[in-house]
């Protein structure tokens, strides 16, 4: 068995562990990172950049590169007999957005990563931990040479929405409140340079009954285009839906107006906790960031922006805290609270059966409503903005949490 020690050790080279290796390296600390795949690799995603996104992406220093990439102006909506060309707001955040298959997106933000001096272990599959009353002191992988353990003084835990290290550190996952289900693939389409991502919110099933989801067409800009479908689900109301049949009648159904063709390529699905429902995401020298958080927006099931923000402030925590058992889940609900706790709320009330047919048409008929819905819906308010919307949601927000049973990102105890 080797030993490698570091001052910081990042599991997982994605979006969220790659934004914290960058951060981290680029403020002097020493710095390793960890993932089970050799890059580049896909991911299961939308590949669609939200506002929020580009603007981390900038920080990162990858504006340049995001240059050379699909851009949009915002969303076409449409369902229930509309269709709506709905802008990306601006204020405080770009008012565009983009588009990059994870193929491509990840291991840029990677090369951002070991520019800055992180260094990268590819194929190396973290499995176990040494944990010691909430202090975590090594991380066992496996790796082509046998078992390798990785010391470090702080740990950023980057491993996904299932989270491996998750199991053993005590992370859970609460599905009381409402969780994703989506598939994607890619198809080629006479469209891939349209300027719009395009959203259709009366997703039907199999007996053309409407799901409490939405189908996705988001424009590459290379000759394709990434499609999808996604539904709502809860403990309760569980989805009864095939994926792979769900993708393939949205494709039929979107053909014609798309000009796509030829069949679906690397369809995928995933499963994802939403909101902050996760519990146990930190102890004395360690925090889960990303989709490992739960930091998945439950109205739209965008994850890239939140992952690249909280490996930004998991590195800014490095600096002011000696402890985040408490500070770390403190500091998401401080960013995150307000926003994931009225979006799952409204999320869950989405799922209930026969709301969607009423409440989708009285939507859909006024561009008034369905502008603030792409803002809050999208999470595009941030703490600079202080207009009416913004505060609206604010103050729902508050109320929404002194209503849960379960705050986001609850308190949890760590194993060990």
């Amino acid at each position: 068995m080797s030993v490698i020690e570091t001052e910081v050790l990042v599991v997982g080279a994605g979006p969220a562990g790659s934004s914290a290796a960058a951060w981290a390296a680029r403020a002097g600390h020493q710095v390793i990172m960890i993932d089970s795949a050799t890059f580049p690799r896909d991911k299961p995603c939308g590949d669609g950049l939200t506002p929020r996104a580009i603007a981390e992406l900038t920080s990162l220093g990858l504006g340049p590169w995001l240059d050379g990439r699909a851009r949009n102006k915002g969303l076409r909506a449409a369902g229930f007999g509309q269709e709506l060309l709905l802008p990306w707001p601006g204020g405080s955040l770009p008012n565009f957005g983009g588009a990059a298959p994870r193929l491509e997106l990840d291991a840029r933000i990677l090369q951002v990563a070991t520019d800055a001096g992180a260094e990268l272990h590819e194929e190396v599959s973290a499995f176990d931990v040494e944990l010691t009353d909430g202090h975590l002191s090594s991380v066992i992988a496996q790796t082509h040479d046998g078992i390798r353990t990785y010391k470090a003084k702080h740990f950023i835990i980057a491993d996904g929405a299932r989270s491996q290290l998750g199991r053993k550190l005590g992370r859970e996952w609460h599905r009381d409140t409402a969780y994703g289900v989506a598939a994607r693939g890619y198809i080629k389409s006479e469209r891939s340079d349209d300027e719009w991502i395009s959203s259709h919110l009366e997703l039907r099933g199999s007996n053309n009954e409407v799901l409490s989801g939405y189908g996705w067409i988001f424009p590459l800009a290379n000759g394709e285009v990434n499609i999808g479908v996604g539904t709502l689900a809860t403990k309760k109301r569980p989805a009864d839906v095939n994926l792979r049949t769900l993708l393939n009648q949205y494709t039929d159904l979107r053909r014609e107006e798309w000009q796509l063709s030829g069949d679906v390529r690397l369809p995928w699905s995933a499963l994802l906790p939403m909101g902050g429902a996760v519990s146990g995401i930190a102890g004395k020298n360690f925090m889960f960031v990303g989709d490992a958080a739960g930091c998945v927006n439950p109205l739209n099931g965008e994850g890239i922006d939140y992952g690249l923000e909280t490996g930004r402030l998991a590195v800014e925590m490095l600096s002011t805290h000696s402890d985040f058992s408490l500070a770390w889940p403190a500091q998401l609900r401080a960013h995150y609270g307000y926003a994931f706790s009225i979006a799952r709320r409204l999320a869950g009330i989405l799922t209930v059966p026969h709301l969607l047919p009423i409440a989708g048409p009285i939507g859909m008929r006024s561009r008034t409503l369905m502008t603030v819905a792409l803002r809050v819906m999208g999470n595009l308010i941030t703490e600079e903005d202080h207009d009416v919307v913004s505060r609206v949601w604010r103050t729902a927000g508050k109320l929404s949490m002194k209503l849960d049973n379960q705050v986001p990102f609850p308190a949890g105890d760590v194993r060990g």
